[in-house]
């Protein structure tokens, strides 16, 4: 048997705002878009991919996780060259920064409908 990833998906109370998010975060291109689902593909690849689907009731979970509260069940880890170049981009296009960091060359993000998501350095 082979098994092959497809694509990794993030419930949203808005898939087109928080597809655009990504988008222009990772430079990856559209490849459907409807009112409830949207899927991007990074440039000459089809998979994996990453989706966007409507969760219309959905509550972000909380970084640093601690009980009773919504837990974190995945994060994108996202590797860049220029950490500091990248973050500031990051939060030009609409991130927060966290304010607990576990790793001086890790930077642990919350997009704009606070998923977490982690920037780091080649080797981290």
């Amino acid at each position: 048997m082979t098994a092959t990833l497809g694509a990794f998906v993030l419930g949203t109370p808005d898939p087109r705002t928080l597809a655009d998010f990504y988008r222009a975060l990772l430079g990856w291109e559209e490849v459907d878009r409807a009112p409830e689902w949207v899927r991007l593909k990074a440039p000459g690849q089809e998979r994996p991919s990453l989706s966007f689907q409507l969760e219309s009731d959905h509550t972000p979970p909380t970084w640093p996780q601690r009980p009773g509260v919504q837990q974190m069940q995945a994060h994108l880890d996202i590797q860049v060259d220029d950490l500091e170049g990248e973050s500031g981009r990051a939060l030009a296009l609409g991130a927060m920064l966290q304010e607990y960091q576990p790793q001086e060359d890790v930077r642990v993000f919350r997009d704009p409908h606070g998923h977490p998501f982690c920037l780091f350095l080649p080797g981290a």
